[in-house]
């Protein structure tokens, strides 16, 4: 009978679980890279023996518990799991300095192009009943004429 096809026996898969729930975690990420922020990434590798299925991935800010610091988007990419392989350093630097052209292209452009603005032209907001629209065909207060205040 110990040669017999494998039995399903509902309670000792449930004794297993338990059992292995009791198993300790791997907390402790393997390091991945850095950005130019100076945050690091960290990957717990999907496992699918022990019921991980997707990696764990995420990152220590450089300030600790500001987890609202800026990421770039190659990381954040991955990170989310839109992208297999982390980006490497030379992505990252190549994608830096077009950013930093087109940030330096744009303020040549305003530059070039922008006109100074004159206080006085800019029209003055206006409060009250007289900011929301006046159309001819609707009155402004029930009962009387159109426009007739």
């Amino acid at each position: 009978m110990a040669n017999g096809p494998p039995t399903r026996n509902l309670m000792r898969i449930v004794l297993d679980n338990f059992l292995k729930s009791f198993r300790p975690r791997q907390m402790k990420g393997n390091y991945v890279g850095e950005d130019y922020f100076g945050n690091k990434y960290y990957e717990i590798p999907a496992d699918p023996s022990v019921g991980r299925r997707r990696a764990s991935r995420w990152f220590e800010p450089t300030a600790k518990e500001a987890y609202d610091q800026e990421i770039t988007a190659e990381w954040e990419a991955w990170l989310r799991g839109r992208r297999k392989e982390p980006p490497t350093e030379q992505e990252l630097l190549k994608n830096l300095a077009i950013m930093k052209m087109k940030e330096r292209n744009a303020a040549e452009l305003e530059a070039k192009y922008s006109k100074p603005k004159d206080a006085a032209a800019l029209e003055q907001q206006k409060t009250g009943m007289g900011s929301f629209p006046q159309y001819d065909e609707y009155e402004v207060m029930p009962g009387k004429g159109k426009h007739e205040k």
